[in-house]
């Protein structure tokens, strides 16, 4: 027989003396350990999660109020203009790089946190009490939007999504041409067209800011669904870091576009 040949007499898997073995069974103890084992983070999968990009927008913005407590101490235009022209540019390079970078978007939080800490500390100055009204104000706007999109309430859709695209065109438009304006010496109010214009009464900024007010929640759903959707979609990890600049962002406009309007209103 085959088997009576040295070489397989020999070798273990044909020998007649090996017999079969199986591994044993894992006790109750090390099922119980597997069992109270934390689930696996996004850092042992590599995978994004909503988890950790709460994380990493929670650092963004520690980091952006780190640099506004710094630009609160100069509230000039020498130090809000630079700053406010390096965070664009830190926004463009973070919008059409191919990949996240965690320094990319942490270093544009610094710059535009000293930015928004400058320009609300002299908005502080000449209207007292108008930052904690803003503070609240967008406070409260994103946890209206956080609830409403939590509950179903609220969705990101194609055509919502159209709109608010096409709305956003036109306002930069307008925003340029504004600054236009105000620049060459042809609109002379602080606010350009935003305070010079009425409808009805009411100061064009007043009627602009509630739609832009709207704009940015909705923006805000945005992020919200694109967190949602890239966490479901196993995203690569680094994509947790486009959804805290996403979210930064958008915070900012908000903020921003508020502070104007309570100044505009109080003007």
């Amino acid at each position: 027989m085959a088997l009576d040949n040295p070489a397989f007499s020999r070798n273990p898997a044909f020998s007649s003396e090996t017999k079969a073995t199986t591994p044993p069974a894992p006790s109750a103890e090390t099922l119980q350990q597997l069992y109270e084992a934390p689930s696996a983070s996004s850092h042992d999968t590599g995978r994004m999660t909503v988890e950790d990009t709460i994380v990493k927008t929670a650092i963004s913005f520690v980091l952006l109020v780190a640099g506004g407590a710094v630009g609160w101490q100069f509230p000039t235009p020498a130090v809000w203009v630079p700053a406010a022209l390096i965070g664009f540019a830190l926004a463009l390079v973070n919008i059409f790089k191919k990949k996240p970078s965690a320094p990319l978007v942490l270093s544009y939080a610094v710059v535009e946190g000293v930015f928004v800490g400058a320009l609300s500390s002299y908005f502080e100055l000449r209207w007292p009490g108008i930052v904690i009204q803003a503070v609240l104000a967008t406070v409260a706007v994103i946890a209206v939007t956080l609830a409403l999109f939590a509950s179903g309430k609220i969705r990101a859709s194609a055509r919502a999504t159209k709109v608010f695209l096409v709305a956003m065109v036109g306002y930069l438009l307008f925003s340029v041409l504004n600054l236009v304006l105000m620049w060459t010496g042809a609109n002379t109010n602080p606010f350009g067209l935003r305070g010079s214009v009425e409808i009805f009464g009411i100061p064009l900024g007043l009627v602009l800011g509630v739609l832009v007010v709207i704009m940015a929640a909705y923006s805000l759903v945005l992020d919200f669904d694109y967190i949602k959707r890239g966490a479901a979609n196993r995203l690569p990890r680094e994509y947790g870091w486009s959804g805290a600049f996403g979210i930064m962002v958008t915070v900012v406009w908000l903020y921003l576009e508020l502070l104007r309007m309570f100044a505009i209103a109080r003007n």
